[in-house]
């Protein structure tokens, strides 16, 4: 989501052109990173565009794993969202094209569709990996339920099932830990949360702000309930750091490699420093005690950025 192009979609100021995400993504490569995800609808093309020239820059296409996504609409036109088989037909197709892949190794569908039949779904995704446009599925964000549905709709006609579940989860939004975590690793399926940071506001001080922050709309929608809370979570994220000499991002992100179930945090890094942060969690091992301090001052709150309404609707037929 962070490079792309501010012109073409809805994300803020702070989106990264070509020029300006290379170096990011060259740095990511020599740390050791090879897992990218994307989307279709991130700058309604534009991100897949930037990712899909400039890995081959830095690596063999069979050491990168390739991720994106789709549902959202990714461009004002009939059809161009939504889980039905007519649009991932298309929308797989359009993502190849502007990645300039014959494959992408996870696809993933952004969130749940309400009026297309998930059977609908599973069997053009499974004909989707058959056709080798994909090599394995995903999902994200959606009630425990519903997955828990999609996978049985899978297994019950022998479909490709999901292997990984991309959810929010980061210490100011915990409540993944009740149905879906252990719905996952129960069944093997590996948590590749998206926020891990919770849109910056884990990596700074409480009242500091960023572009970023000023301008994502969606962002601003996520972390208003139970500030009080927050904000205390965000002041022992930043004790620990300067008492262990790290980054505060660098233990936000420790945190999720002590929870359990947790496979890999997706990161957005726009700014010198990110990369180097993010890897640096690798080796930080949290103390039982400075989890504890962590999590103490964490309020249950009302779920979002899971339900969705699908971008289709009523509508005429011409016969």
């Amino acid at each position: 989501m962070s490079y792309g192009d501010t012109s073409r979609g809805w994300h803020g100021d702070w989106v990264l052109d070509e020029d300006q995400s290379r170096p990011f993504i060259r740095e990511a490569v020599e740390a050791g990173i090879n897992f990218f995800d994307t989307a279709n609808m991130y700058s309604r093309g534009a991100s897949e565009e930037v990712v899909g020239k400039l890995l081959p820059e830095f690596a063999h296409r069979d050491e990168i794993v390739l991720a994106t996504k789709a549902f959202l609409p990714w461009r004002n036109a009939p059809n161009a969202g939504g889980l039905s088989r007519k649009s991932l037909m298309q929308a797989i197709d359009d993502s190849l094209g502007r990645l300039k892949m014959d494959y992408v190794d996870l696809y993933q569908i952004h969130r749940w569709d309400e009026t297309t039949p998930i059977a609908e779904t599973m069997e053009a995704l499974h004909d989707i990996v058959k056709a080798g446009k994909a090599r394995y599925l995903g999902a994200s964000s959606m009630a425990a339920w519903q997955f828990a549905k999609a996978q049985e709709v899978a297994r019950a006609n022998g479909w490709t099932p999901f292997i990984s579940m991309q959810n929010q989860v980061n210490l100011l939004y915990r409540e993944e830990e009740r149905e879906m975590i252990p719905l996952c690793r129960d069944a093997g399926v590996g948590i590749i949360p998206w926020s891990p940071l919770a849109r910056g506001k884990l990596a700074r001080a409480w009242d500091e702000s960023t572009v970023r922050s000023e301008t994502d709309g969606f962002g601003k929608t996520l972390y208003t309930q139970n500030v009080d809370a927050d904000r205390e979570i965000v002041k022992v994220v930043g004790e620990i750091a300067e008492a262990r000499g790290v980054q505060r991002a660098t233990v936000a992100l420790a945190w999720h490699f002590a929870t359990p179930g947790i496979t890999a945090p997706i990161i957005g890094a726009t700014k010198d420093g990110h990369v180097a942060a993010a890897v640096a969690a690798m080796n930080l091992a949290l103390t039982k005690e400075e989890v504890d301090r962590l999590e103490a001052p964490y309020r249950p709150k009302h779920p979002v950025g899971v339900q969705s309404t699908a971008p289709t609707g009523q509508s005429l037929t011409l016969k």
